[in-house]
């Protein structure tokens, strides 16, 4: 019986052992995204059944890259090395591989539909997903699948804010089941050089280094906020007051959009803060895109869970068609936050955004709790002010300077200093 030894970092081991059906990574230089497909595409056509039960044979599994030749180009020596052990027919002229057990592993380019359509397959890696049509996947890879509840891993390197950033932001969400989104850089592969990362850093740009070694999706247009003043903490000692502020999106009914339109849509941000004589602590940030009812019950459950001194909204509309939900939901649930109204103040969002954070990032007072929703954030930070990015969630963070009033009295002053002067013209 053959037998297969693959060596995976961390990062690689991660992803293969995920139970997730569709997979969504991205991946710097270099740092092992083709031997994570190769392995892959070796370990599923071994298989004679997947998880449901269901047998595979005759369903092929395929390699797609954005033309044949590169497809082939990246893969078709590295699989025939990485699988000689059960490879039986290496057919060159077509980029096919039939293996110990029948089954086959096909290369093919995304410039060539015709040849993707008409078959069905149980396992296919989408590399470079970002310079393919998002049509490959949606009009004809994904129905080929079907039949045998087949899975996908869209891999590649960032080229901006295009269909692969919007899928592999919405493989992070929750409500996307059977999805999950992965993020792994150049340093993750521990066979490259740390010297040539630094070198690399030194002689490219900012904005390429960390596209194509950070697998950042940060696009250009963005420079208010710089990634090195964004402070991540587990905890923040420092006591203070804690406030909430609500930039609501639409409300459009999701069934009724194409998968692209509504991936374009703004989302509905909920921050979360806690605001001390030392700055402030996000202590979480909830984002998403719901209908007006679930977008009540969100509001009011981050009420309950953190108790705020108020909660804000902005004004407008979509406030005023939150609030009669919000008041039948707070009678159903017995919560009755203080609701306030936040407004512009006169002031264009990207000036509002810019003079209620940027400062605050430079002196290292805003403090981010460790958690998953800080790459949303962050993302969205290092884009801004680009108007091609999403900023909802700056803006929700931006409105606490408004609502908020700084509690200059730490619960600890009088315990330790009686008679303690605050303010020694005032006498306070």
């Amino acid at each position: 019986m053959s037998s297969l030894n693959f060596k995976l970092h961390a990062k690689q081991l991660e992803i293969l052992k995920s139970d997730a059906r569709f997979k969504v990574v991205a991946a710097g230089r270099r740092g092992g995204k083709s031997y994570l497909s190769a392995v892959t595409l070796i370990m599923e056509a071994m298989k004679e059944y997947n998880d449901a039960g269901i047998p595979l044979k005759n369903k092929d599994v395929w390699y797609v890259a954005p033309t044949f030749q590169q497809a082939k180009d990246i893969m078709w020596a590295l699989l025939k090395d990485l699988g000689e052990e059960v490879i039986a027919k290496a057919h060159e002229n077509t980029a096919t591989l039939t293996l110990v057990n029948g089954r086959r592993i096909c290369i093919k380019g995304s410039d060539r539909p015709d040849t993707l359509r008409g078959v069905g397959i149980s396992y296919v890696v989408l590399d470079e997903y970002a310079f393919m049509k998002p049509e490959v996947w949606d009009l004809i890879i994904r129905a080929t699948l079907a039949d045998v509840e087949g899975h996908a891993l869209f891999i590649g390197t960032p080229e901006g804010k295009n269909h692969f950033y919007d899928l592999w932001m919405e493989a992070g969400h929750e409500g996307w089941e059977d999805w999950e989104s992965f993020h792994f850089c150049s340093l993750d592969n521990p066979m490259i050089s740390k010297k040539e990362i630094e070198h690399a850093r030194m002689t490219m740009s900012r904005q390429a280094f960390a596209q194509e070694f950070e697998a950042s999706f940060a696009s250009g247009g963005g420079g208010a906020f710089k990634e090195d003043e964004i402070i991540i903490a587990d905890t923040f000692s420092h006591v203070g007051s804690t406030y909430i502020t609500v930039d609501p999106a639409g409300f459009a009914d999701g069934s009724s959009l194409t998968a692209g339109a509504e991936k374009r849509l703004d989302e509905t941000a909920i921050a979360v803060v806690r605001v001390t004589p030392a700055g402030w602590f996000v202590e979480d940030m909830i984002h998403g895109r719901w209908g007006v009812r679930e977008t009540s019950v969100k509001i009011l459950r981050a009420c309950q869970d953190y108790q705020p001194i108020s909660c804000g909204i902005e004004k407008g509309a979509l406030k005023m068609a939150i609030m009669p939900y919000l008041q039948d939901q707070s009678r159903r649930l017995g919560i009755y936050p203080n609701i306030v109204e936040l407004t512009h103040g006169n002031k264009k969002k990207t000036d509002r955004i810019i003079w209620a954070l940027q400062g605050r990032f430079q002196h290292g007072r805003i403090t981010l709790k460790k958690a998953s929703w800080n790459r949303h954030l962050i993302t969205q930070l290092l884009d801004f002010p680009n108007p091609l990015a999403h900023d909802d969630c700056p803006d929700a963070l931006a409105y606490i300077d408004q609502i908020s009033q700084v509690s200059y009295i730490d619960e600890g002053i009088y315990e330790q200093h009686e008679g303690f002067v605050l303010d020694e013209e005032a006498g306070y």
